[in-house]
């Protein structure tokens, strides 16, 4: 045995699989609350930098599963499914008592079922989202797990129905980020002046969200501090991001105060006002920041055409999937110009009771999805590892 495998321990051995930086966050979350309960702990497989911080051994780093729709993941194909068989090998050879699966569902299901096949269990965190699109998913979700840890209150009954056994854990940000936001700390903390109106700009983390959403942000933002030369903008880079950003800034917003962070996208969305920000998990995020959004996404064509197909509601950002309607903002695809975004950025600004009644909203939202998830979630892994 070499000293990178998962090391024999009085406490839990845990295989592990966390893509992108979501995936890091709440594979990190998750591992203090099973580090509480299993001190000798012993984790390895993917992941990333807050995982690596807490002892876990990555075999390689989340930054591989950073990848989205059918061309990304097509261009990488050969190279996924050699980590993935490896990684399978790997996991089957030194049989940890459970491997968890943190989002990346087109990576860890085909890697639960073979693992499952070889009686190691499987717990799959963060339930794909099966009541917006790819209802089809929950045949191969109850193939892949034992065990469904749940974000959302509704998704364990739908889970049920089909005999998956599922636990609502509540969504572990709602217990690390704070009820009342520090705008004055966060922006003493990012040399952002008091007084000043900020804009956070969100485009994603991934390299094809980058591509396509960054340079309709950043050409927003030009068209935003054209209009009111008072305003600052932040932009979180994500790990590795900062050759890619760069470039587009300097061609799309020359001269506008964009400031480049190196991650920081919770102070950035505890400084800001409004936030432009791509759908995905950095949505939920500003909600539960209580801070107003314009939410944007754009993928290639053919991605677009099949996720229109697959849909199945009629939002894509969280906060307005949670709330049933649209409480904010949605651009997607031709619809998000770089004048559209700067008018619904400005729509924000200028209209306090709609700032207000929104923070309202969040602060519901917040509440719903405040729950003591790393108990929830060490207790569930428990009993399956009993069973």
């Amino acid at each position: 045995m070499s000293s990178a495998d998962i090391q024999p321990a009085s406490g839990l051995r845990l295989g592990m699989v966390a893509g992108e930086t979501s995936g890091d966050l709440l594979a990190s979350l998750l591992l203090q609350g099973l580090k509480q309960r299993w001190p000798a702990l012993a984790a390895a497989g993917i992941g990333g930098p807050k995982m690596v911080e807490l002892g876990f051994d990555a075999w390689w780093p989340a930054s591989k599963l950073s990848l989205f729709g059918y061309v990304d993941v097509l261009l990488n194909y050969r190279e996924l499914v050699g980590i993935r068989n490896a990684l399978g090998d790997r996991l089957v050879r030194q049989r940890p008592d459970v491997f968890v699966g943190v989002d990346a569902p087109d990576f860890n299901f085909g890697l639960e079922k073979r693992l499952r096949r070889n009686g190691i269990r499987a717990v799959h965190f963060v339930c794909p989202s099966i009541w917006a699109w790819r209802p089809e998913r929950v045949k191969t979700i109850a193939e892949s797990a034992d065990h469904v840890l749940c974000l959302f209150p509704f998704e364990p009954e739908l889970l049920r129905a089909h005999g998956i056994g599922a636990t609502y854990v509540g969504h572990p940000l709602a217990q690390v980020i704070p009820m009342v936001p520090d705008r004055a700390a966060a922006r003493r903390a990012l040399n952002l002046p008091g007084t000043a109106q900020v804009v956070a700009l969100l485009p994603g983390s991934r390299r094809s969200e980058i591509k396509l959403i960054a340079p309709r942000v950043l050409a927003a933002a030009a068209i935003l501090h054209r209009q009111r030369a008072g305003l600052r903008f932040v932009l979180p880079v994500a790990p590795g991001m900062r050759s890619l950003v760069e470039p587009l800034l300097l061609r799309h917003a020359p001269g506008v105060p964009v400031d480049l962070l190196d991650g920081r996208s919770h102070e950035a969305l505890a400084a800001c006002d409004v936030t432009v920000v791509a759908s995905g998990t950095a949505t939920l995020e500003a909600a539960l920041y209580k801070r107003p959004m314009v939410v944007t996404y754009v993928v290639g064509w053919l991605n677009a055409m099949r996720m229109k197909r697959l849909r199945l509601q009629p939002w894509v950002g969280l906060p307005n999937v949670l709330s049933r309607e649209f409480i904010v903002p949605e651009l997607l695809q031709d619809d998000a110009t770089p004048e559209a975004l700067a008018r619904a950025t400005i729509a924000w600004l200028d209209d306090a009771p709609r700032r207000e009644a929104v923070r309202v909203r969040f602060n519901e939202l917040h509440e719903l999805l405040r729950r003591d998830t790393v108990r929830l979630s060490a207790d569930a892994i428990a009993q399956v590892v009993k069973a």
